[in-house]
């Protein structure tokens, strides 16, 4: 599958949309924040969150500096330090802007993603999980599972994001639930509740987001059969195609490839720190 700049921005963008309308359902602070930057958005929810980014800038010719300037100085008066994670089919030169202006490269993160016609996705369903689409009084365990799994990461891969708290983990994934376009999957293996995953509908992208298998399941095929539930509802949908965010070289980058995901792009993660008090 190849990427263009075109549907890198269409990717990064809805990346952008789902934060900000996260971040506004879930909002625990006086305001969130959504400007428009170049483009793309700077999204700010409360402190310390993991939606906090600005992404989606750099592919509609050079960004105006007082655009990043009123983000910055957005984040700066909420004391909060602003990632941008720019893609590297945005234009090069927002990369030295962003030095010049103080931001550190802290990692990269790698988008993959997957066709979806019906004759690019497998078929072969595993007997012994069984995976279904949560119920809303399943929200609860859906996210329940979610904090249990990421509290025990599959180890691998190289940087990315710091993983965040229990408490701020089971925070977003309700929140990220309650969107219009989202739909949660549970994975079972003998009745017995083993994995999770969710997606996004956006603009004829199907964005799947977080996902876990609780240890004792691992390497037992649940991220593959949860992969493969997701693939078949986005084609029925009539999206283009499905993508995904994952750490470099981890456990997660290769399971996807192992399901038909093809590596776009990669975004490099640049921080800007809020001035010392």
């Amino acid at each position: 599958m190849f990427c263009t700049p075109a549907l890198a921005a269409r990717i990064d963008r809805a990346d952008g949309r789902l934060c900000a309308d996260a971040s506004h359902r879930a909002l625990t602070e006086t305001t969130s924040l959504r400007l428009s930057v170049g483009g793309g958005l700077a999204v700010y929810g409360a402190t310390d969150s993991p939606l906090n980014k600005l992404i989606g800038l750099g592919f509609d010719g050079p960004v105006s500096v007082d655009e990043l300037g009123r983000a910055e100085a957005a984040f700066a008066a909420r004391g909060a330090r602003l990632q941008a994670e720019v893609s590297t089919l945005a234009d090069p030169e927002l990369h030295r802007v962003l030095y010049a202006r103080g931001y550190i490269p802290s990692g990269f993160e790698n988008v993959l993603g997957h066709p979806l016609a019906a004759d690019t996705i497998a078929s072969h369903a595993s007997h012994e999980i069984s995976v279904a689409p949560i119920a809303h009084d399943e929200h609860g365990p859906f996210a329940d599972l979610m904090v249990a799994a990421v509290a025990t990461p599959d180890v691998g891969g190289v940087g990315g994001d710091a993983t965040p708290g229990s408490d701020l983990v089971r925070h977003w994934v309700l929140a990220m639930l309650g969107l219009p376009g989202v739909y949660g999957y549970l994975a079972r293996i003998g009745g017995v509740v083993a994995g999770a995953a969710s997606m996004r509908l956006d603009d004829e992208l199907a964005q799947f987001m977080g996902a876990g298998t609780l240890p004792k399941f691992r390497r037992r095929g649940v991220q593959s059969a949860l992969l493969r539930a997701r693939l078949a509802a986005a084609a029925d949908a009539e999206c283009q195609v499905a993508v995904v965010t994952t750490q470099p070289a981890s456990k997660s980058q290769h399971n996807v490839q192992r399901e038909g995901f093809h590596l776009l792009y990669a975004r490099q993660l640049l921080v800007k720190s809020p001035p010392e008090p």
